[in-house]
């Protein structure tokens, strides 16, 4: 399907399908969604040192660099372990195009963007010191298939479900669950009813949060112990 590029609110660019009528990130600013839903509702909750992060999907790799400059501005005060999964990578020219660099500060952001998104598939990188970044070019049903420390935070930022609704669905948030650990957290731009009621069902603890700009909520959801 083709893919054009638009600039949405915030000055921040994403990737739309036209066939679809669907966007990588919100037009109310992709940059501003990322930074809410994925660090100050995701990330910034998770106090271990070393943090596994399960990212479905990886897209345009701007969840990746709004990890990366947060990892950063904390003095590199944890380890990160970030995987990600992709279908459908974007193309040198869309990366250019993107031109998410402008928007980070930190040191070879530009070297960084691009490579993340030129590294080897299926292989694990030291990015920067203590951060290592491994990425999967499958589908998310093909998540049971990969050997996965157990994750501490899962980005579940998936196309809308009235484009995919499969992709939200029981199915695959239990594979999603059976490779957390236990209080690990899911955080993800939809508040569907639908998606809390499966969430509760596979023994999450949900709860409805703020969502970015042009959203009224969110979904926040941490894995509970099988006897609570």
């Amino acid at each position: 399907m083709k893919r054009e590029i638009k600039t949405t609110l915030d000055g921040s660019k994403t990737l739309f399908i036209n066939e679809l009528n669907e966007g990588y990130h919100s037009h109310n600013g992709a940059l501003q969604e990322a930074e809410h839903v994925f660090i100050k509702n995701g990330i910034n909750n998770i106090k271990n040192y070393e943090i596994n992060i399960l990212e479905l999907g990886f897209g345009t790799g701007l969840n990746a660099l709004v990890t990366i400059n947060e990892y950063l501005k904390n003095d590199k005060s944890h380890k990160i372990n970030y995987f990600t999964l992709e279908k459908y990578p974007v193309t040198e020219g869309e990366i250019v195009e993107l031109s998410y660099v402008k928007h980070f500060n930190f040191e070879n952001s530009e070297k960084i963007y691009h490579e993340i998104h030129t590294l080897e598939w299926g292989k694990t990188h030291s990015i920067l010191p203590n951060f290592s970044f491994t990425k999967f070019e499958c589908d998310f049903f093909n998540l049971e298939n990969l050997d996965l420390p157990p994750i501490d935070l899962v980005y579940y930022d998936c196309f809308g479900a009235k484009v995919q609704p499969d992709l939200w669905e029981k199915p695959l948030f239990e594979m999603v669950k059976n490779k957390m650990r236990i209080g690990g957290l899911l955080t993800t731009y939809s508040s569907k009813g639908s998606v809390r009621r499966i969430l509760k069902e596979l023994n999450f603890e949900v709860t409805k949060l703020e969502g970015p700009k042009g959203k009224r909520e969110m979904i926040n959801a941490v894995l509970l112990n099988e006897g609570c």
